[in-house]
């Protein structure tokens, strides 16, 4: 089997400027490429290769629901909460939230194109098939519409 160095996730931004400097506070590292209308930045933990694309729009939905780190613990969770917040951006928590068939905490940022990225911790897995805990993201319990 081939070992998967790291993640890739490409997203379309309005302003890569202004995308720039939201991933720069949310991820606490500079960009390792910046092009006209592009940019990429090198996450070594957890491995992430994230790039930038500025289009001219975005469509109004898209294929995107959100993205996510995983953390090993609460802690985890509340020290990213707190850099996201000593950066200026503006955080929403889930605690012991049943979403995915699993027990979650976790916080959540926008950027400026309104993509949510959650820090979680897995608390509890493999709940059993019930409404609560099957699809929250399908039905607005852990993401919401972007202002």
């Amino acid at each position: 089997m081939t070992d998967i160095l790291k993640a890739h996730v490409s997203i379309n931004v309005r302003n890569v400027e202004r995308s720039i400097d939201f991933y720069r506070r949310m991820l606490g590292i500079e960009p390792s490429k910046v092009r006209a209308g592009y940019a990429k930045f090198d996450v070594l933990n957890p491995p992430l290769n994230l790039a930038l694309n500025e289009v001219p729009s975005l469509d109004s939905a898209g294929a995107l629901s959100h993205l996510g780190l995983q953390v090993a613990s609460t802690d985890d969770v509340l020290a990213i909460r707190s850099r996201w917040a000593k950066a200026g951006l503006v955080t929403r928590d889930e605690m012991k939230t049943d979403c995915c068939y699993a027990t979650q905490d976790k916080t959540w940022v926008h950027d400026p194109d309104g993509n949510e990225w959650e820090a979680f911790v897995v608390l509890k897995d493999n709940l059993p098939e019930t409404a609560d805990a099957a699809s929250c993201c399908s039905n607005g319990v852990c993401t919401t519409a972007s202002a």
